[in-house]
């Protein structure tokens, strides 16, 4: 996944502002900003509505005004590869750091729930009701 947070950072890095106070922060902090996201999208991608905003609202700061258009569509174009990248990978129990996958759902008691969940929504066969009605209509095709 860092392929695509790489690809984002090299296209905008001739962009950065460096001054000599920050003396090469500028350049550190929009490639951290940029693999936060991406390791978001990958890991939490159902509660993550606009990555692409929350990106460059984090690394607009440290581009001139003049390539503020340039950065957001360098950005929206890399984030969009990579939400079709993953929607493309199918998950075998565990998500693409390895962890084990668990249902979106909680007991009665409060806790997580610890069943697998099933691919097409994330909720485990006992938690299905819970399903918002677009992911119904996905398992009635």
């Amino acid at each position: 996944m860092y392929r695509f947070s790489r690809s984002i950072y090299r296209e905008l890095a001739p962009a950065i502002v460096d001054d000599r106070l920050s003396a090469g922060r500028n350049h550190q902090l929009v490639l951290g900003a940029c693999e936060e996201t991406v390791r978001r999208l990958a890991v939490d991608h159902r509660y993550f509505a606009k990555p692409a905003k929350t990106l460059f609202n984090d690394v607009r700061f440290y581009f001139p005004m003049s390539a503020q258009h340039r950065v957001y569509r360098v950005i929206e174009r890399n984030l969009t590869l990579a939400q079709a990248f993953l929607a493309s990978q199918p998950l075998r129990g565990c998500d693409l750091e390895g962890n084990p996958l668990e249902c979106r759902a909680t007991t009665r008691k409060g806790r997580a729930c610890q069943r697998t969940p099933l691919p097409h929504n994330g909720y485990c066969p006992s938690h299905q009701h819970l399903a918002e009605p677009e992911d119904a209509a996905e398992i009635a095709a």
